[in-house]
Order: C-alpha cells, then structure tokens, then sequence
C-alpha cells in the first residue's frame, strides 16, 4: 500500500507531465486579462475615470475600442462582455471609461444631461479626451476607433455618435438610447419608455444639430435590442433606427433579413448599397448585454446574459477586427 508521500509524488509527477505535454497551463485557463486606470488623460470636464487594456505585444497602428458600462456597472465590463479577450486574439486595445457615484448615484453615464451630451462639454468631451490620450500612448489607427456600450453606456455611445463623429468610424449600441432622447421624450424614463414621439428626420436633426455643418462621414451603427427588455423597451432600436438611416440617406426598409444563431437580424443599406445600420433582436432575452460563455467570448454576471450569441464578437466581426 502506498504511503502518503508516495502518492503525493505520484501527483505532483503525473500534474508535471501534463504542464509539459500542455494539457495544463499555470494561470492561463482562470486569469482574466485586467485593466489599467489612467491618468491625466485631459481636463477631463466629465470627472470620469479611464481604464483600458493594451494586450502584450500590441502592434502601432491597432483598432482601438472603447466600451461604455451600464448602470450600476464599472469598467469591469469590458471583461466581462468578452471585449478584452478579443483583444488578446486579435490586437487592438480597448478603452472602458468609468462613471463616478458623484456624478451619478448609480453610476449610470448621463446621457440625459444636456452639459454631458454637447461636444466639447461634460462626459461625452471627457471620453473624446480618452480616445485622444489611447491613440497617442499606443500609436494607434484613428482610422479605426469603434464605440459600443449597454444600457447608459449605450446612451453615451449614441451621444458620442452624433458629438465626434469624426472619431468613430463605426459603434454598437446594446439595449440603448437615441441621441438627445431624453429632450424629445420629456425626460429619461419617457424616452426609455419609448415615448418620443419622432419622426426619422426629427430623429435625425437632433442627431446633426450635435455637430453643425458636418458633412461625414458618419459612423455606421449596430443595434442588439432583447424583446423582453422592460427597462429600455424594444421600441427604442426602431427609434435608431429611424434616426441613423435619416443621418446616413438610407430609408427604413431594411434591405436584408434574416437570422444569426436563431435571432432575427436585419440590415440597412444607403443609396450607395453600403450597410450603414444593422439590427439583432435578441427574442425572450431581457435587459442585458448578450455573450456566449460556452465560445470563451463572456463570462455572465449582473445584465451580462447568456443568450448563445456575443454581442463582442459580433461587432468585432462586422468591424473588421477578426
């Protein structure tokens, strides 16, 4: 029989030999990659604050993105809905501003509030500060700068849309707002009740009134919208849609239907035939960000949702990152 010692040997050999044959790797199945605060990043007139992750060996000239948390949500987002492991796999570095309970008690972004949602003011100059400060430290593609967020952050990513269009070349709104929203419905909760009411040139103007006399190119947009979402009702994604075709010349008839992993997925085109706003109607999924944990891409958590379809790689793909 053996004793003790022997069978711990007898372990701790058998654990070496996996290591070695690469059926084990120290710290690399559980370590999730981590996020960076930076500072003085500008003046900052938003009082966030920035965090972000560069991966190793990230080469000049990268995408960068930047991911915008919902309510009650910090940086921590940009891990959790699979963001900075795609980095990882296909290098580009990511951007996660935090909101402050200063600013906001439930750490929603204000994407209701006319001083943060007007270019050079507020959170939406602050955030364009961060982009300014990751493209400089990381030699970065400005070319290639994506936004995305849920809920709030989707709020903020529209408010970035329609303030710095020049900064973006494409975003990705989950479960999120129109532009100016909030003044169109009365107030936030009527916008996110979907009372406001517009018509797509309405929708529109507010978007271009946000940055006077640009003439483009605007970012093109992504929509992921859960049908049994209560707190940011479905009738929202037909009011972006509504208001960026009307930015970009397209109509509202979308010009490609079908389904991606069982979901209803639609596609809008301008007059030239390019793919300027692309919906996912995510049925049954409530209020949330949609990952896929059983691909690698998402770990669940609180309104991060495992609907066998990531919102992250989604985007990803369409922007040409992988």
């Amino acid at each position: 029989m053996q004793t003790r010692a022997a069978r711990l040997t007898a372990v701790l050999v058998a654990l070496l030999a996996a290591v070695t044959a690469g059926l084990l790797t120290p710290g690399r199945a559980t370590a999730a990659p981590s996020l960076t605060e930076v500072t003085g990043f500008g003046t900052n007139p938003g009082a966030l604050r920035m965090f972000r992750y560069d991966p190793p060996g990230l080469p000049a000239g990268a995408p960068v993105v930047v991911a915008l948390h919902g309510c009650t949500q910090d940086a921590g987002y940009a891990v959790d809905s699979g963001w900075t492991t795609l980095a990882d796999r296909w290098h580009f570095s990511v951007v996660a501003p935090q909101q402050t309970s200063s600013n906001n008690f439930s750490n929603c972004f204000d994407w209701f509030q006319s001083g943060d949602i007007e270019r050079g003011n507020g959170e939406a100059a602050s955030i364009a500060q961060m982009v300014d400060r990751q493209l400089a430290d990381v030699h970065g593609d400005p070319s290639r700068v994506f936004v995305t967020g849920l809920s709030a952050g989707g709020g903020m990513t529209a408010v970035m849309m329609a303030t710095y269009p020049e900064k973006f070349r494409a975003a990705g709104i989950v479960a999120g707002l129109p532009y100016d929203c909030s003044r169109a419905a009365g107030g936030p909760y009527p916008c996110m009740y979907g009372w406001a009411n517009q018509t797509p040139a309405q929708w529109g103007d507010r978007a271009r009134a946000a940055r006077p006399g640009y003439g483009g190119p605007w970012p093109t947009l992504t929509v992921f919208q859960g049908t049994a979402d209560i707190t940011v009702k479905p009738s929202n994604m037909t009011d972006l849609v509504k208001q960026w075709t009307n930015v970009q010349g397209a109509d509202q008839s979308a010009d490609r239907s079908d389904t991606v992993a069982g979901y209803p997925h639609q596609v809008y085109t301008d007059p030239s035939g390019k793919a300027v706003v692309e919906t996912y109607s995510i049925t049954g999924m409530g209020h949330g960000q949609p990952v896929d944990p059983a691909t690698g891409c998402g770990t669940t958590a609180s309104y991060i949702l495992d609907v066998h379809l990531c919102a992250a790689y989604r985007l990803a793909q369409g922007w040409g990152l992988g």
